[in-house]
């Protein structure tokens, strides 16, 4: 269970988590995907995070646009620049790599991808594939039903693991229903949040509720296969857990768009 076997713990019942995703920084400050400053939306995002008294951030991968080491060094510093002072996780996505993320030397940006609190645990799970598209190894699934099955879990991945009729859905999580078979089955996985798609929806499979997560960048419109760009300002997510009196997990969720 190598993936998921350093932890970090928080000792409470109750945690309040930020998932942000899909930044696509470039290695210059001022660079722009689908003429958004990547970098500022980011910021914007961290600043606005940071008022919020939250645990912890989950990153939700495609940190990157154009690959270079100088992107993800890009990442660290925004994040060291911010006000932002709890400590960050992260998962890749499709335009990632394991390596990059591995050298960066922070403080706040941590590995781990099993976070740990007293009732309940956040899985960030590996959907990164040879293609563009997601996939997850049978040794992953084995790794992740092990894991969910200990405790009353929330998984994170980086694709849409269900098909949102709309363009990214060509670049799916090409096993996503063994992906999310492997989570109803454990009985104790509450909910799945992954990104990718660059707006926010929420899907249910056996009654386990799926969520995307807006981009902090730009946004691809709902509803259409063709490729279209929406600029709707930057978003993230809000994650409330806390543990009840029955001991079960309980999750509430919103998505916060700073344009609004």
């Amino acid at each position: 269970m190598a993936w998921f076997s350093d932890a970090f713990h928080f000792d409470k019942t109750a945690l309040k988590v930020a998932h942000i995703t899909d930044c696509h920084l470039s290695k210059d400050i001022h660079g722009e995907y689908f003429s958004v400053n990547t970098a500022a939306y980011f910021s914007r995002c961290l600043e606005a995070i940071a008022e919020l008294d939250v645990d912890c951030v989950v990153f939700g991968g495609d940190l990157t646009q154009d690959h270079s080491n100088d992107s993800y060094q890009l990442f660290a510093k925004l994040i060291a620049d911010s006000a932002l002072s709890c400590p960050v996780f992260w998962l890749p996505g499709n335009h990632d790599e394991l390596a990059e993320y591995e050298k960066l030397i922070s403080p706040q940006i941590l590995n781990n991808k099993r976070i740990t609190f007293l009732g309940g645990q956040l899985l960030l799970a590996n959907s990164k594939g040879p293609t563009p598209a997601g996939w997850v190894t049978q040794t992953h699934l084995d790794e992740l039903s092990q894991a969910v099955g200990q405790v009353q879990s929330v998984v994170f991945c980086h694709h849409n693991p269900l098909p949102i009729q709309a363009y990214l859905d060509k670049h799916m999580l090409e096993n996503g229903p063994q992906f999310l078979n492997t989570c109803v089955n454990t009985e104790q996985c509450v909910g799945v949040f992954h990104g990718h798609v660059h707006h926010e929806y929420t899907q249910n499979y056996r009654n386990l509720s799926v969520y995307a997560t807006p981009a902090c960048s730009i946004q691809f419109s709902k509803h259409t296969m063709a490729w279209q760009q929406e600029d709707l300002g930057p978003a993230f997510r809000l994650i409330d857990l806390i543990i009840d009196e029955q001991q079960s997990l309980l999750l509430t969720t919103d998505v916060v768009w700073l344009n609004e």
